[in-house]
């Protein structure tokens, strides 16, 4: 893999639509970021679907590498995070919000009143991230998540209400 660490700026970053042909990539990525972490195989199905609305970062030389993705869905009037993760030498940099806001306006040039996810409710900068966004938790899932030593975790999910004003002209 490409080292794109010594930029982590940016500025040096690109955001593109996700591609079937970069689920391998995106695979990697989120088995360094997830336990349990999805295959290639159930990435490609999903950046294939219909309602696939999904985002790449990349970053590196020539052949660049992902380093962060938000795989999402756009159904009737709204839309759903399915999964988003930063590498970790990019973390903390903006890259999720970026991830996050591309969603967002393409959510609403679809016709989407509201995004949904749903999240661990002890992934604090996940949270932190969501509700600094505008995101309010609208359900719980009692014991949703397991942790090592057999802890479990609810699972939050949260939602943004997409605001008319905002659609562009």
């Amino acid at each position: 893999m490409t080292n794109v660490t010594p930029f982590r700026n940016l500025k040096h970053a690109s955001m593109l639509w996700a591609a079937p042909d970069r689920a391998e990539e995106i695979a990697t990525l989120h088995t360094k970021l997830f336990d349990p972490p999805w295959d290639a195989a159930a990435i490609k199905s999903l950046l294939e679907h219909p309602a696939a609305t999904s985002l790449i970062a990349v970053a590196g030389g020539q052949k660049k590498a992902v380093i962060g993705f938000l795989i999402g869905q756009l159904a009737a009037d709204e839309a759903e995070i399915l999964s988003i993760g930063v590498s970790p030498d990019w973390q903390r940099v903006g890259l999720a919000t970026g991830l996050l806001e591309g969603l967002m306006r393409a959510a609403r040039r679809g016709g989407a009143k509201r995004i949904f996810l749903e999240v661990a409710e002890d992934n604090t900068a996940g949270l932190a991230l969501y509700r600094k966004l505008g995101f309010v938790e609208a359900g719980r899932r009692k014991r949703y998540y397991e942790r090592p030593g057999n802890a479990r975790v609810d699972a939050l999910t949260l939602v943004l209400t997409l605001e008319d004003s905002e659609q562009p002209a």
